[in-house]
């Protein structure tokens, strides 16, 4: 099968990954990152467009765009069936770099400690190649390079690329995420739910505080939010189906200030996590309700802040038999391994709202490593990823845009 990854390029990828993990970007904030992009695939003379919010691109192979040396002719589109996209995410996150490398991140609290700018060269190199076999007259279906920011930032950068248009044309959208918990050379898949929904949610409780010698005269904030905190989780639990996997789990709690007066404000702050899609549409009035019927029986007022995040990430079945399909005629059945789903949270899922698709695990963990560099996991300073994950990113997705094409 064509599409496989030249030395030269694949050389040249790496050194592109380097440099973008030299330099991480916020979410919103990756002007750099977008401007590398454009130069490198302008080069190529292909013509990508900076989205509509000032960071991230999309690019069409396929459409009529110049190539290196000669034209790239534009192909036939299946309007019936639209183009297949191929997302990449390209922020980084808030934290400091403490590896020791050469390619240490040079921005102070600032990594790429998600895989993102593997996940961004990828699609690179995967459009690199694309154009290539499109001069050749190899390329049987238009397909489409989407780099999305933001994706760290709740509710993700992807909403704001649909409204950019990202998906205008687009039949189905193909990504892929790096796992360190599979070996360099391998993909996970799993039809249907592969991540987990995650909202954010605050919560402050207000009464009247007082002596703790007389709480009998003071609404007991301190022991409210504690029911609040340990009962609502409870509650949900038991009105929710438990295969939903609805899970409320709270990282912050504050009230008061000295040991002898009852305070009169409380605050929570925690995540809804939940594996079900109809459960997580369902779970803002149910969180809301139970939290207002444990606050009224401690007689504390409550507001309530509950911050969309991302549904779960749901793969079409189809979408993932086409990433096997594509994986098995690359490096063979054994290099795909079933996968379970996590309490992660993807924005990818925003696409699957509007478009089937799916999303692969690509293996980062070098073979046989041991000690820390098996432990390594994601959105810690000292994640890194074996940069052979690069190449076989690259062919999954030529392979996966042929095979789309020819089966038209």
């Amino acid at each position: 099968m064509p599409g496989a990854l030249p030395d030269e390029l694949r050389a040249e990828l790496i050194s592109f990954r380097r440099d973008l993990h030299m330099h991480p970007e916020l979410g919103n904030c990756e002007f750099r990152t977008t401007a590398a992009l454009k130069a490198r695939l302008e080069r190529a003379g292909l013509k990508p467009r900076v989205l509509a919010i000032g960071t991230g691109l999309i690019c069409d192979i396929g459409t009529g765009s110049a190539g290196e040396g000669e034209p790239v002719p534009a192909i036939p589109a299946t309007p019936a069936r639209g183009m297949l996209a191929l997302r990449a995410d390209i922020d980084a996150l808030p934290i400091p770099d403490t590896k020791s490398v050469p390619y240490r991140s040079t921005v102070a609290n600032r990594a790429h400690a998600c895989g993102h700018d593997v996940h961004t060269t990828v699609v690179l190199g995967a459009g690199l190649v694309l154009a290539g076999l499109a001069r050749e007259g190899l390329l049987p279906q238009p397909v489409r390079l989407i780099f999305q920011p933001a994706e760290e930032v709740l509710p993700g950068g992807a909403p704001d690329a649909i409204e950019s248009g990202v998906l205008e044309g687009v039949g189905r959208i193909v990504g892929v995420h790096c796992d360190p918990r599979v070996e360099v050379g391998r993909i996970g898949l799993r039809p249907g739910p592969i991540t987990s929904a995650c909202d954010r949610l605050e919560v402050s409780l207000d009464g009247a505080g007082g002596h703790t010698a007389r709480p009998h005269l003071t609404t007991d904030l301190v022991t409210a939010a504690a029911k609040v905190a340990t009962e609502v989780p409870a509650l949900l639990a038991r009105r929710v189906d438990a295969r939903a996997g609805l899970a409320l789990t709270w990282g912050r709690l504050e009230a008061g200030h000295a040991c002898n007066v009852i305070p009169q404000h409380a605050e929570l702050s925690g995540t809804v996590r939940c594996l079900d899609l109809p459960a997580w549409r369902a779970a803002p009035d149910l969180v809301h309700a139970a939290i207002d019927e444990v606050a009224t029986l401690h007689r504390a007022k409550s507001q309530i802040n509950y911050i969309r995040g991302v549904p779960p990430v749901v793969n079409e079945p189809a979408a993932t038999e086409l990433l096997r399909d594509a994986m098995a005629a690359r490096l063979g059945q054994h290099s795909i391994e079933d996968t379970e789903q996590s309490l992660g949270g993807e924005d990818f899922s925003w696409y699957l709202e509007h478009v089937p698709g799916a999303m692969a695990r690509l293996g980062v963990r070098a073979v046989h490593a041991v000690g820390e560099a098996a432990r390594r996991d994601l959105h810690c300073g000292d994640f890194d990823v074996d940069e052979g994950a690069i190449k076989v990113g690259v062919e999954l997705f030529t392979a996966a845009a042929l095979l789309d094409g020819h089966r038209l």
